[in-house]
């Protein structure tokens, strides 16, 4: 089997830097290797419209395309209410801020988290805990 050609902790890092590229508002990072099966992170954050939603999620896509880094799946992309990318060992849930209210994802889990400036350009380190 060959290598991964990112290391999750980059991966993780270029979603995020991703996600800032666009402008989302409440990032939230959950490292989730201790208390789930199906990821190793999840990042979660806000558009203020369908539109903004989906142009968030389009914008990770081209940012991680351009490094090499491809979806396994995405869900939702059509009506812009929560967005869902799965990148294996990162997942990305982007929510129009009324729907994340509504289903509060954040708090399923008791696992480090991380809230990411949402001011700030770029990210190049991870809090402790994270990594």
């Amino acid at each position: 089997m060959p290598a991964k050609k990112n290391t999750t902790r980059e991966r993780l890092l270029l979603c995020i830097n991703a996600i800032l590229q666009k402008k989302a508002k409440e990032i939230v990072v959950l490292n989730l290797r201790d208390v789930s099966a199906f990821t190793d992170y999840m990042i979660i954050c806000s558009g203020a419209s369908e539109r903004e939603v989906q142009a968030i999620a389009g914008a990770v896509q081209l940012f991680l395309k351009k490094a090499e880094i491809r979806p396994l799946g995405i869900e939702g992309e059509a009506n812009g209410q929560w967005i869902l990318l799965d990148y294996d060992d990162v997942v990305i849930s982007v929510f129009y801020e009324p729907v994340r209210a509504f289903y509060n994802i954040e708090n399923l889990w008791d696992a480090p988290r991380m809230n990411i400036d949402e001011n700030k350009k770029e990210i190049t380190r991870l809090n402790k805990g994270m990594a």
